[in-house]
């Protein structure tokens, strides 16, 4: 028979072996914990260092997008303008007719007497007149830009044709405040009577 001193002694030497064992469990458990924790923190670094670099990227992609925006309006309106430049405009008018004559009133605001040009045919007008552009009266060094242009600008032109023939001797033109107000008499031809023989 095991004595009692025995078996005190072999459960004190299991137990210090499994204190022993937790111990080195609890030593493994921080251990692996710390390093967790470690990957954990590198991950959340590396994780915020990425999500950063998306923002900035987004950033300069919103702002590249943005000057590529502004670039391309600028370039448009560019070409805009010079579109009016070269390109022949139609002149706004109003035309009247009576028994003897045709009215013209034609808008040319902002142009002088001296810049409207006027010919006439036996049977057609043609009112011309070039409009500077507002972005023209500012200095280079003003770094002026157009924002909207709705104003006509560059050459215009506007000819109309009549059904009945003019007296181009009688026409009459008269210009005040941006406004040309023409007078067209139409020529009148007496009809003759036909003797049939």
């Amino acid at each position: 028979m095991v004595d009692s001193e025995t078996i005190e002694t072999k459960i004190s030497d299991k137990k210090e072996e499994f204190d022993e064992k937790v111990e080195e469990a609890k030593d493994i458990f921080e251990e692996k914990k710390e390093e967790r924790k470690e990957r954990y923190e590198e991950r959340k670094e590396q994780s915020k260092n990425i999500a950063d670099n998306m923002i900035n990227d987004l950033g300069k992609t919103i702002d590249e997008i943005k000057d590529s925006l502004r670039n391309m309006q600028k370039s448009a309106d560019q070409k805009y303008q010079d579109y009016k430049k070269t390109t022949v405009q139609t002149l706004d008018i109003d035309l009247v007719e009576t028994d003897d004559a045709y009215h013209i009133r034609a808008s040319v605001p902002g142009v002088a007497k001296k810049d409207v040009l006027i010919e006439a045919g036996d049977n057609d007008i043609t009112i011309e007149t070039t409009f500077t552009p507002y972005i023209e009266e500012f200095d280079e060094e003003d770094e002026a830009e157009v924002i909207v242009s709705a104003v006509k600008s560059g050459r215009c032109v506007k000819t109309v044709r009549f059904e009945n023939s003019i007296d181009i001797e009688n026409i009459k033109a008269k210009y005040s405040k941006g406004i040309v107000k023409i007078t067209l008499p139409k020529l009148i031809i007496p009809k003759h009577k036909v003797n049939v023989e």
